[in-house]
């Protein structure tokens, strides 16, 4: 089984280089018999790294333990979907899923069949198959998944008890997918370079593939968010970690693209900046997968060094030196078609919201780097505190939102400023009224005030815009609220799905800053009998109850949980010792509401001999009050749903 895999790999690489070989050839020399077999050997590579990727998804699930990668990653007390996932929880088994997947993209842009960009296709498969054949490299002669034990083991290792979590199933393979689809795009924009077609047929060509990869990245950070909140026992769920970084750099790169798109299409601006931002994206992605993969920046997240690292590394070199010179070359040919006259305009608006995105990209990027760099100047590593995050990023990102509900209310061409004060006045009155509604019920913090002023002028002035389209076409077409606003849905998708998507950052934003600001958090030690209080919580400690279950020995603690006068319910965080691994892991108890999460952790306990000679347990505690955290999942959640409807093919797509 594991030479199929290998063997397949192998033959794909072969298919991938003569592919590259044909396009090159094929093309200048315009012999159509050519071009066709370079596009069959793409689809060749295709078949072929799906056969490799599902042999060891057969071999993960048949447990071949002699495959080094599948003892390694896998046990026979393992279910099903933790089996599958184990196909991305090492190196090369995420190398394999994410070449996999860049060979699906390749497949579907030989075989689509619209007009939009279709004389750029030969060399965006060009530059697909060639970074197809950089994974399979790796794959075939740095990270082997298919390598055989000289021995077959008894029984596999399995996951890292921290990985048996649904959050395994869908957080990498979103990212992974994510990072794979942005190969698309990235290839369009230097076969436009290199055939100086830079008109827009290339930004509609790769729209819909930013799109999915955008939404991809977004859903995976979420994902990953209520993951680590769920169970890694800290009580948040985003720390500032370099891995975590990886994730949301691109994500913010690509949303200044998405909007970059647009001003483009409509005003024949920023082409330069547009074809920058989409390289900076694939660039930061490369960049992500390099820290992942090494050992340069130190998190709970990466794989430690591995022997690919010093590959990405001159990968990422080769992408940004060649990219950017090629920017160079062609700056001429990227002229705009006219100005931004004023910044008093929608495009203007758009153009100083991508410059915040930028910016804030950056400041999450050198603070990301800054210990290493820290390092090579002075010998030792200097970290950031997560203060830096909050203190520098997050005010561009606030300003991000804002300009999001500005961007709404303005139009594309300029637009006078007694037009701009009567748009804008109703949602800074309606906001300021939200405002005073929580100060009256006792809010003062004023950070927390700013923000929610923000959301809230940003929620009505895209509400308020989209019931006034609704109700013109009410009036244009006689039809119910609910008819005027699915015909608004269907006919422009991706104007409305941008604005459940806004809506949905406006939700998360808001549970964001409900859980850091107004978080409580108390620790305490409790004897059987005893209790704690946390807000107007009142917290039972009743027991202490081991239990073993296959090859895990549990501790549980049993709570019984009051708010105010009412039981409300018994929790039981607990600590789980797996045999395969020596590092216990906490699994907490949430209680989750609207207004609130009651978060427990089971932090230590210990057998206490009384007086009388009886014993008794002592539990060392962990209660956290997080306000708001649940509104974070249900944006999450909106903002899944927004960005399928915008990527939805329309009637006319």
């Amino acid at each position: 089984m594991a030479e199929i895999g290998y063997i397949s790999l192998i033959i794909a690489l072969v298919a991938s280089i003569y592919s590259i070989g044909a396009y090159i050839f094929g093309s200048r020399t315009n012999r159509t018999a050519i071009t066709n077999s370079a596009s069959k050997s793409v689809l060749i590579s295709t078949v072929l790294l799906t056969i490799s990727a599902v042999t060891l998804v057969v071999a993960l699930v048949s447990h071949q333990f002699q495959i080094e990668y599948v003892a390694a990653y896998s046990s026979s007390t393992m279910t099903l979907p933790y089996l599958i996932s184990a196909l991305w929880a090492g190196n090369a088994g995420s190398l394999l899923f994410w070449g996999w997947i860049i060979s699906l993209a390749a497949a579907a842009v030989v075989l689509r069949r619209r007009n939009q960009g279709q004389e750029l296709i030969p060399y965006t498969s060009v530059i697909i198959m060639a970074v197809q054949s950089f994974f399979l490299l790796l794959l075939i002669f740095a990270q082997n998944p298919f390598t055989k034990l000289d021995f077959i083991p008894a029984e596999g290792s399995g996951l890292n008890p921290l990985l048996e979590n649904p959050g395994m199933i869908f957080h990498p393979p979103a990212l992974l997918a994510g990072y794979a689809i942005f190969v698309v795009p990235f290839a369009f924009a230097i076969a436009a370079l290199l055939k100086r077609k830079l008109d827009n047929d290339w930004l509609t060509a790769v729209k819909r593939w930013t799109l999915l990869g955008w939404l991809l990245l977004g859903a995976g950070n979420l994902i990953g968010a209520w993951w680590a909140y769920a169970e890694l026992g800290w009580g948040g769920y985003w720390g500032w970690d370099p891995v975590e970084n990886a994730g949301l750099m691109p994500w913010l790169m690509a949303t200044a693209f998405v909007h970059s798109i647009m001003i483009q299409k409509r005003k024949g601006v920023l082409k330069i900046w547009s074809m920058l931002l989409i390289i900076l994206t694939f660039i930061l992605i490369i960049f992500g997968t390099f820290i992942t993969r090494s050992d340069i920046l130190h998190s709970v997240h990466t794989f430690g060094e591995t022997a690919v690292s010093s590959f990405f590394l001159v990968f990422l070199i080769t992408v940004f030196v060649g990219s950017l010179s090629l920017i160079i070359y062609r700056r001429k040919d990227l002229k705009d078609d006219t100005e931004i006259g004023t910044l008093f305009s929608r495009e203007g608006a758009f153009l100083i919201n991508n410059i915040f995105l930028f910016i804030a990209t950056f400041v999450v990027f050198w603070g990301t780097i800054f210990p290493t760099i820290s390092e090579l100047l002075s010998g030792t590593s200097i970290s950031v505190a997560t203060s830096y995050f909050n203190q520098v990023a997050i005010p561009f990102l606030l300003a991000i939102v804002l300009l999001s509900g500005i961007c709404i209310l303005i139009t594309w061409r300029q637009i006078s400023t007694k037009m701009l004060r009567s748009n804008i006045l109703w949602s800074a009155i309606s906001a300021l009224v939200v405002v005073v509604v929580l100060v009256a019920f006792g809010t003062r913090h004023w950070y927390a005030l700013i923000v929610y002023f923000i959301c809230s002028f940003v929620i009505w002035a895209l509400l308020s815009q989209w019931f006034r389209e609704i109700a013109a076409v009410r009036r244009t077409k006689a039809i119910t609220w609910f008819k005027a606003c699915w015909s608004l849905l269907v006919t422009n998708r991706s104007r409305y799905g941008g604005f459940i998507v806004h809506i949905a950052i406006i939700i998360i934003t808001i549970g964001v800053v409900g859980s850091s600001l107004f978080d409580v958090e108390k620790e305490t030690e409790l004897l059987t009998g005893e209790s704690m209080t946390v807000n107007d919580y009142t917290i039972t400690f009743n027991d202490l109850i081991p239990e073993g279950v296959e090859s895990r020995m549990i501790v549980k603690a049993e709570l019984d949980v009051y708010k105010g006068d009412k039981f409300i319910g018994s929790m039981h965080p607990q600590v789980i010792f797996h045999t395969n691994f020596e590092q216990p892991v906490s699994e907490v108890a949430i209680r989750s509401t609207l207004s609130e999460d009651l978060y427990l952790i089971l932090a230590s306990w210990e057998t206490i001999t009384l007086d009388d000679g009886s014993q008794t347990y002592r539990a060392g505690l962990s209660a956290l009050v997080n306000p708001l955290v649940i509104w974070i999942w249900i944006g999450g959640g909106i903002f899944l749903f927004g960005g399928l409807v915008a990527f939805w093919p329309g009637r006319r797509d």
